[in-house]
This record gives structure tokens, sequence and C-alpha cells, in this order.
């Protein structure tokens, strides 16, 4: 398993600006809100991120003309954004998708409808093109 220290600040510092926009703008609102409102607590704190980032998808050597949106991009993060009662199994297929989909290593799990600020951290395993649920310090549970 690759070392996921060198991204523990990273995720620290994204979970922190999420709970800011959470305690900001409340839950319950639409999920483009919480998107561009992160996107921008995110720049400042010196944080560059690609908001809506989109992702092509191919089989085999052919472009797919299914385009994903990812909500937010930051490095080797990528960011799902919710706004749901709770999060459901859908929620998290669809992260992983993207992970592995770029293979980037560590994805977010972010939902803002509740009443508090609800997060799942994963790291996507390239070997075994799993994803695996982590604890607030990225140690798998």
């Amino acid at each position: 398993m690759e070392n996921l220290n060198k991204y523990a600040d990273t995720v620290y510092q994204i979970i922190g600006a999420a709970m800011r926009v959470h305690n900001e703008l409340g839950g319950g609102l639409l999920e483009p809100i919480y998107n561009e409102a992160l996107h921008i607590e995110l720049l400042e704190i010196g944080i560059e991120n690609e908001p809506e980032k989109l992702l092509n998808c191919y089989y085999k050597t052919h472009k797919l003309e299914k385009i994903y949106r990812m909500d937010i991009v930051v490095d080797d993060i990528v960011i799902e954004l919710k706004a749901a009662s709770e999060i459901i199994p859908e929620h998290r297929f669809q992260l992983f998708n993207y992970l592995r989909i770029t293979k980037k290593p560590i994805g977010l799990l972010l939902n803002f409808g509740m009443n508090n600020l609800y997060g799942e951290r994963y790291y996507y395993d390239r070997i075994t093109n799993e994803c695996h649920l982590l604890d607030k310090h990225l140690d798998p549970l």
C-alpha cells in the first residue's frame, strides 16, 4: 500500500474548509452551491483546485461520448460532494468509479445535506483495483 501520510495535511485542510462552508451555509442547499463555496474556500486558504473537472472515458482505444464531471479535484485527491439526507452505496460507487478511472489514490466523500458535515475517506489500490475506507489518520479500517 502506498504511503498515504503525504496526503494527510491536504486532506485535513480540505475537510476543515468543508466544515467552514457547512458552518456558514448550513445543510439543505443544493450540491452546486456547496461545490462553488468549497472551491472558493479552498482558494482562500491557498489550495489550488479544479471544480467540475471533466473526465473522459475510453473503451479500449476509443474515446466514449459519455463524460463524467468530478466535483472538485485537488492534485491526487478527488472530492465528491453530496447534499443528501444520507450517504447511500451509489454515492460511494460514483467516487470509486472516479478513482478507478483517474488512478488517483485518495477520494473524499463529503455530505453537506445533514445537520453536521459527514465525510468518508478512501484509498484506491491500483494493484487490486479496489477502494478501501480510511480513518481520519488515513489508516485502513
